[in-house]
């Protein structure tokens, strides 16, 4: 990971030096950090209607969200009570380019993004968009997010099923006419694309590497926010995945 300095600027040029000489660099990650936190604290209302999406007998649904950089999504998700995989990966492209590299150039149609596999009985899809969208990520972030640029860093939700993605859509709509944000909600809703597992070094990278700088500033923030603005779903030990994934 490389760090910015240009970009560490809030909080002073000291503060900056000191955490990064505390903080991990890991070789090969190009993630730079960010003197301000990219966690969002909106107060979003709860899915009414149609975006109140109930799934009565289903005891394993799954859905793709994207938000920025998939480490601090995933750690999200994984400390939500009812969630039983946050698994980090690539959607959108073609299984032949979904690697870091080439995913991380902007070119390959891909977006970074977390498939969370949950127990409706547990926790609803209407709780996990409260989550996605209020502490995970900034909806109104056009192609970015934080210090993170490029339509890899998309705001998206992939649901294959059609009541997901209806569901999506109704609460998008309920949040801009709450006028709950400053700026438009730019996430988009599709479904039927494949996901594909990122390498294993990136899987569970926040619990592994509370360290880093990059994780510090841009990511712990959103796990606190989650603690604080969903006690009820805040889980303390994450469930982590296995990181035996093969690099592509």
């Amino acid at each position: 990971m490389k760090i910015a300095f240009d970009k560490l600027v809030a909080g002073g040029i000291a503060v900056a030096i000191a955490a990064l000489t505390a903080s991990v660099v890991v070789v090969g990650l190009d993630r730079p950090a960010h003197a301000a936190a990219a966690a969002t604290t909106v107060a979003l209302p709860p899915p009414a209607g149609k975006a109140d999406l109930r799934q009565p007998g289903v005891k394993r649904a799954q859905v793709v969200f994207a938000g920025g950089c998939f480490w601090g999504v995933q750690g999200v998700f994984q400390h939500i009570k009812g969630v039983d995989s946050a698994l980090s990966g690539y959607i959108g492209g073609s299984a032949a380019n979904a690697t870091y590299p080439r995913v991380g150039s902007g070119s390959t149609g891909h977006a970074e993004a977390v498939q969370v596999t949950y127990d409706p009985a547990q926790v609803s899809y209407g709780q996990l968009m409260q989550v996605f969208f209020s502490v995970a990520h900034d909806p109104t972030q056009l192609n970015r997010q934080g210090p993170d640029r490029g339509t890899q860093y998309r705001s998206a939700v992939y649901a294959d099923d059609a009541a997901q993605r209806d569901a999506t859509r109704a609460y998008i709509v309920q949040l801009q006419q709450a006028k709950t944000y400053a700026a438009p909600v730019v996430t988009q809703v599709d479904g039927g694309k494949p996901f594909f597992a990122a390498e294993g070094y990136h899987q569970n990278y926040l619990t592994l590497h509370p360290e880093s700088l990059y994780i510090r500033i841009n990511d712990l923030p959103k796990v606190a926010a989650l603690k604080q603005q969903y006690p009820a779903l805040y889980r303390e030990q994450p469930r982590l995945v296995s990181t035996a994934i093969s690099a592509r």
